[in-house]
């Protein structure tokens, strides 16, 4: 069976996450397709990722604990991903979360006026695919083979020592 080496494990997140976000935020401003709100939340996993690598490397005697924590925020990571292709494919219906700027208080008519013009993405509604999947189709896939790679690790952390 193939060793988990941690140190590639780390870089690897750290390289995917530096990636996801990238392309993310191209796709958005470059592109023009606007983000959903359970889009823009499914980029949050991929920033604490970042933030525990690099605190990974200034405080090495707790690397155990941070790949564990990795663990718990891509488990969240792919249940978010898979709540949100529910969503697209169908199965549930949109929640609260989809509707975040159409529940605020409008308070004058410049504010309705203005909510009026912008565009609102609904969380079902796909608006970029690669190769006939949508991102959070991707966003599942790479969030379990994260974990995957994690869970190899942390249970081969005390041979990789």
């Amino acid at each position: 069976m193939v060793e988990i080496n941690k140190t590639i494990t780390l870089k690897l997140i750290f390289l995917i996450s530096i990636v996801a976000l990238a392309l993310a935020f191209f796709i958005e401003h470059v592109l023009g397709h606007q983000p959903c709100n359970l889009c823009i939340l499914e980029r949050i996993p991929y920033l604490l990722a970042l933030t525990i690598v690099v605190l990974n490397y200034k405080f090495i005697d707790l690397e155990k604990y941070f790949i564990l924590l990795l663990i718990l925020i891509f488990l969240a990571a792919t249940i978010l991903s898979l709540y949100h292709l529910s969503i697209e494919q169908g199965f549930i219906e949109e929640s609260l979360v989809c509707d975040l700027k159409n529940g605020s208080n409008l308070l004058s008519k410049e504010d309705i006026l203005r909510q009026l013009q912008e565009k609102n993405v609904s969380c079902k509604d796909v608006t970029f695919k690669i190769f006939g999947l949508s991102l959070t189709s991707y966003n599942v896939i790479i969030s379990l083979l994260i974990v995957y790679l994690t869970v190899k690790t942390y249970l081969s952390y005390e041979k990789n020592r």
